[in-house]
């Protein structure tokens, strides 16, 4: 039974096959009498068409399909973009909203005050501690002041400091510091430590790859894009003995390129901001 149910459905398949086949080169060679364009009867599926009426129909249907599909894209076009200037930031957030520039501003002046701080020496060796950055501190339970947490390192002893102060009362509430905890570096640490590669003797690949790469000669650290971080020993299989101290002295690495240009590789130069000293690792 299931053989001959399979044949016959063959046989219809098949069957169906040759007449859409038949259809098709006839419509393709033509007939005597009927004009290009002009839909000829078709007895496929076993239903006979009107030419005419089925030519006419689909025409009108083509037509107002395509109207209704231009209607729609014209509906759908988004209105012009506007530019809407950022809302006025006030001067003291609520809560646990970002600390506004008044507030960083303010945190600062409080935590750098003297004469504490005027003791202590920034990356380039001047008076006051390096600015690494300021956060809002976590609330105290049952207090609603706002805090800030001010991260310093001061390159005299090789110290981070911390300040907590509060933005209400204008008061240092708490201050502390750290040895061998290294954060991540500052945009003007990394400055620096360009400077430096610059002024150093390793400095003349540098000079020389710029050169290769646009004809001319490199000679202020802005014809350079750089980035870079804090160096870890920890991550290296060999440490040279003049990096030894990196961790406990404040150590970074560099990523340069021109601007706008070619890579320069910098990546082995390793500079030493406690000690500003600049050495070739591997």
């Amino acid at each position: 039974m299931y053989e001959i149910a399979r044949r016959h459905l063959g046989k219809v398949v098949a069957g169906a096959a040759m007449a859409v086949t038949g259809t098709a080169v006839a419509v393709a060679i033509g007939l005597p009498g009927v004009s290009v364009g002009q839909t000829v009867p078709s007895t496929v599926g076993g239903t006979a068409t009107d030419g005419g009426g089925g030519g006419s129909g689909g025409a009108d249907g083509t037509g107002a399909a395509a109207s209704g599909a231009g209607a729609q894209g014209q509906a759908a076009a988004p209105p012009p973009a506007t530019v809407v200037p950022p809302a006025a930031e006030g001067k003291r957030g609520v809560g646990g909203d970002p600390l506004t520039d008044d507030e960083l501003a303010r945190a600062e002046a409080l935590a750098l005050a003297p004469p504490a701080a005027s003791a202590q020496q920034d990356v380039t060796g001047g008076r006051g501690p390096q600015r690494l950055g300021t956060r809002l501190a976590d609330p105290v339970p049952g207090d609603a002041s706002r805090r800030a947490e001010v991260r310093l390192y001061d390159y005299g002893r090789d110290e981070l400091v911390t300040k907590t102060v509060n933005l209400d009362t204008g008061k240092v509430e708490s201050s502390g510091a750290q040895r061998g905890v290294q954060p991540s570096a500052h945009p003007d640490e990394l400055r620096e430590a360009l400077e430096l590669i610059l002024a150093s003797p390793l400095g003349k690949g540098v000079k020389e790859d710029y050169e290769d790469a646009t004809g001319k000669e490199l000679t202020s650290s802005k014809q350079l894009w750089f980035n870079g971080d804090v160096y870890r020993t920890y991550r290296e299989s060999k440490v040279p003995a003049a990096l030894t101290r990196c961790g406990e002295h404040r150590c970074v690495r560099l990523v340069t390129k021109v601007l706008n240009g070619a890579w320069i590789d910098t990546r082995n130069l390793i500079v030493d901001l406690s000690a500003r000293t600049v050495t070739r690792v591997g």
